[in-house]
């Protein structure tokens, strides 16, 4: 069966479940129309059956690979990915000051139910962008987010949340990732991290990855930690694209469910270190994180609610057309 998004539960949820009417009634929303809400999930529940669900189970039989030239996606992830942007649905809930359409956050929460719902493998992608323009918007320099905020918020380069080594897991403090400040103010990276989602891929021409790593002298565990800002691709003062960053995918994980997500390794450093920019303070990196870390654990929620939903509908479609048992007088001989 085709997933349908459940647009009338959703409304009903979004406007008085989350309180949305009851916000907009408060003055929160500077004269937010709710109608309006109706017609954006509708569009994204279009989105996610037309474009998004078809690709679900042949993405997944696919997965990615590992080149020579970086990740290769499954056969229509880059074109669905650049029609989503063509859409605006990354820009939902971002700043109207850097190109965002504006729209409440739950909004934003509603139709990323619908992206982990119809294909959660996409959806993990503007999930960590999300998070990712929290926490620039919030911790960011004002030259930082002049450069990186609109890509972001078009979903032009996504973005991708780096904390994870294989010697610390949950136990962030942990972490060795090397940080040298250079005497143009910029720093370098090098060390490794796992476990990446969209770590590398060929949808877009950059990606902004975001990563904790410790200062020399720092204090230990996770009063020591900063957070950077590393593009895959540096930016020329003219806003184009530069030089390749010292960045790399070196490995590829495979998750059930997800194999057409990029999930990898990155290593930094084999080429004389990631060229990375301050966000936030030094020794500060985890009250920045956090920042990025709340987005994308209201994503993870959303994720589980997607996921629900979605076997609710095939198992209720299953049900309707099962025939089981013989009805009291029936004279045939199959099931009734």
């Amino acid at each position: 069966m085709t997933y349908r998004a459940p647009i009338n539960d959703m409304l009903l949820s979004l406007n008085h479940g989350a309180g949305l009417l009851a916000a907009v009634e408060a003055g929160h929303y500077n004269g937010y129309d709710p109608e309006f809400s109706a017609a954006v999930i509708e569009e994204a529940g279009k989105f996610a059956t037309d474009v998004l669900e078809p690709l679900n189970q042949t993405g997944d039989r696919a997965g990615i690979k590992l080149t020579d030239k970086g990740v290769i996606t499954a056969p229509g992830w880059p074109d669905a990915y650049k029609r989503w942007c063509e859409g605006g649905w990354n820009a939902v809930s971002g700043s109207e000051d850097f190109g965002g359409q504006g729209l409440p956050l739950a909004v934003h929460s509603a139709v990323n139910e619908i992206w982990s719902a119809s294909n959660m493998a996409f959806g993990l992608c503007p999930l960590l962008t999300l998070s990712a323009i929290d926490a620039l918007d919030a911790h960011g320099s004002e030259e930082l987010k002049n450069i990186y905020l609109e890509k972001l918020i078009s979903g032009e380069w996504p973005g991708t949340m780096q904390l994870t080594e294989p010697q610390a897991g949950t136990d962030v403090g942990a972490l060795r990732t090397r940080a040298e400040k250079q005497p143009d103010g910029t720093y370098r990276l090098f060390g490794s991290k796992i476990f990446i989602t969209y770590g590398d891929h060929d949808m877009s021409d950059n990606i902004v990855h975001f990563i904790l790593a410790r200062l020399p002298g720092s204090p230990p565990g996770s009063k020591g930690i900063t957070l950077f800002l590393a593009p895959k691709y540096l930016v020329n003062a003219d806003g184009s694209r530069g030089a390749r960053n010292d960045i790399y995918a070196s490995g590829v994980e495979h998750k059930l469910g997800i194999h057409a997500s990029p999930t990898c390794t990155m290593t930094m450093g084999d080429k004389g270190g990631a060229i990375a920019y301050l966000v936030g303070k030094e020794n500060g990196g985890m009250a920045a994180m956090f920042t990025m870390m709340n987005q994308a654990r209201l994503g993870v929620g959303l994720q589980g609610v997607g996921i629900a939903d979605r076997a609710y509908q095939r198992a209720l479609a299953y049900a309707l057309e099962r025939k089981q048992g013989k009805a009291l007088g029936s004279q045939n001989t199959g099931s009734d």
